[in-house]
């Protein structure tokens, strides 16, 4: 199974956190597209990630304070809730202080009711939560 990993471009110094999803998901049996490693300078963007999002039938969206107002964020998940293939295998990952989210601010505040939504308040140490973003994905497959 081909999983989407989608991040805010300001999400990107948190390398660590995509490296432990990644080889968390690729250790379940699955293929991680991020676009940090899979576009390359010169590529078109638009068209890669479209290809990509087209390709995939799972979505890990990291969620943070900062990027829950992402234009991008927003699209990616819209695209995903939208897209037959994708169906329940949407797992939004909230990073960092449970408390520094408001249910109000979240994209599509509804789709959290029916998702499973894995919780990482403190990465460095939570591999098990890490875990369970794998097993959301194995579930709902």
């Amino acid at each position: 199974m081909k999983v989407f990993l989608s991040h805010s471009s300001s999400d990107r110094d948190d390398r660590d956190l995509i490296q432990k999803i990644t080889d968390e998901l690729t250790r379940s049996g699955m293929e991680v597209w991020d676009d940090t490693r899979e576009i390359y300078p010169g590529d078109n963007w638009a068209q890669v990630t479209s290809q990509a999002l087209e390709e995939s039938e799972a979505m890990v969206v990291l969620l943070t304070p900062e990027s829950i107002d992402s234009k991008w964020i927003q699209w990616d998940i819209g695209f995903a809730l939208g897209n037959i293939s994708y169906n329940k295998r949407l797992v939004p990952v909230l990073v960092g202080d449970p408390n520094r989210f408001s249910q109000e601010d979240m994209p599509y505040p509804w789709i959290f009711k029916n998702l499973k939504v894995v919780s990482l308040p403190d990465h460095r140490k939570n591999d098990e939560n890490i875990k369970q973003i794998a097993d959301a994905i194995k579930e709902a497959a």
